[in-house]
């Protein structure tokens, strides 16, 4: 009777125990959620008119990589941390070393499709600003608000919110010119962020074809798979010096890389874990800017439907890695109407896994780099085998 009497005072102070433990993660969550619905950094400006996407809707998002020496919030990155980057000295630049076009169709397992856009491609830049590489664009948009607002009288950190804004306006309407696709969303993330986002899901695993060594990037890597995190990571995506294609080679890296990180957040209880998802939700409190219509909570969601097999990267169509600019030195080569036409049969057909990862392109007989204006070069496709393209559903090598 006393054993029994025992048994059942332990239970219910187990189930107890329990159901308070349950309150307390509840609890948790549901702070953090307020907590992110206060702090984080939205956009006004990158989609003149955001609107919420049910999940489910279809939605076409443009993911970008500021090469920025702030967080979200203008505050400048302590000098420890940037020398443990290689992020070298700081010269105004705000390029967008990584510019990704996701698009996500309607129904449960979507098939969605992400493709990369060169931060060399040389087009013209949205606002009449002539053309030059798009990792320029932010930047160009952003200087240009600069010189009327201060003309206003604004300072300090309402001139640099205000103009930030105008920079992601102009990079998305870009993108947009060169597409043709009408973006829906926007997500912007800080090379810090990018760091720490990393480390917080204890790696990404990548692959390679080789071993690498590059004292400009800071990657120094064998052969073989890899869990690379913080600043080697960083490292990993940003290496372009010793690569047979320079940038375009980086763009595999990325591919790969992005694939890797979308498996660890796919992941089954990747963000179940209270701890992990509160180091998360910081970091995206952080360094993380969305447009006014996508919370991140919503991004999560949407993003989370994607499986891995049905996520597929490729790259816009280019032309010469070489191409001599008047303005900007050298630069990718891009034909506009091709990327459009790319673009949209990607867009209307379910990927396949036997379409390429890079449409590559030579320029026609009749094109001439002393043209100036890579939007008037024709190019025609080659007849090349090329590679099928990386998914997220495994780990591939690359060089």
């Amino acid at each position: 009777m006393i054993a029994r009497r025992t048994v059942l005072i332990t239970v219910r102070a187990i189930t107890a125990l329990a159901s308070a433990a349950a309150l307390v993660a509840a609890g948790f969550v549901w702070s953090l959620h307020q907590r992110v619905d206060t702090a984080v950094v939205t956009s006004d400006a990158a989609i003149p008119t955001p609107r919420p996407t049910p999940v489910g809707e279809e939605f076409t998002a443009l993911l970008v990589g500021l090469d920025a020496r702030t967080d979200a919030h203008g505050a400048p990155l302590p000098p420890a941390l940037l020398d443990a980057l290689h992020a070298g000295p700081d010269e105004g630049q705000l390029h967008t070393d990584t510019i990704i076009l996701l698009h996500v169709p309607a129904g449960a397992d979507a098939q969605a499709v992400a493709v990369s856009i060169p931060r060399d491609s040389f087009v013209r830049i949205a606002g009449g600003r002539g053309t030059h590489k798009i990792n320029s664009a932010y930047r160009r948009g952003m200087q240009d608000a600069e010189d009327a607002l201060r003309a206003q009288g604004i300072e300090g950190a309402e001139l640099d919110r205000r103009a930030r804004e105008a920079g992601r306006r102009t990079l998305v309407a870009t993108v947009q010119e060169l597409t043709g696709v009408e973006v829906d969303h926007f997500a912007e993330i800080g090379m810090a962020g990018f760091v720490e986002l990393t480390e917080a899901l204890g790696g990404v695993p990548v692959c390679l074809n080789a071993p690498v060594r590059d004292p400009y990037s800071g990657v120094d890597l064998p052969a073989g798979p890899h869990l690379v995190s913080g600043a080697g990571a960083l490292a990993f995506v940003r290496q372009r010096h010793g690569l047979a294609d320079g940038d375009l080679d980086r763009i595999a890296r990325q591919q790969a890389f992005v694939a890797g990180l979308s498996r660890r957040v796919l992941e089954a209880g990747s963000l179940s874990d209270p701890l992990r998802l509160q180091r998360l939700l910081d970091i995206g409190t952080r360094y993380v800017v969305l447009d006014r219509g996508w919370d991140l909570d919503q991004a999560l969601t949407q993003l989370r439907r994607v499986s891995g097999e049905a996520l597929a990267f490729h790259t816009i169509p280019t032309g010469r890695p070489d191409l001599h600019t008047p303005v900007d030195g050298i630069a990718v080569e891009i034909d506009r109407d091709a990327v459009r036409a790319f673009v949209e049969e990607l867009l209307e057909a379910a990927p396949s896994t036997t379409r390429p990862t890079t449409a590559t392109m030579t320029t026609a007989p009749t094109a001439t780099a002393e043209q100036g204006d890579s939007e008037r070069v024709t190019l025609r496709p080659t007849t090349a085998p090329t590679s099928p393209p990386i998914t997220a559903g495994g780990v591939p090598c690359v060089d």
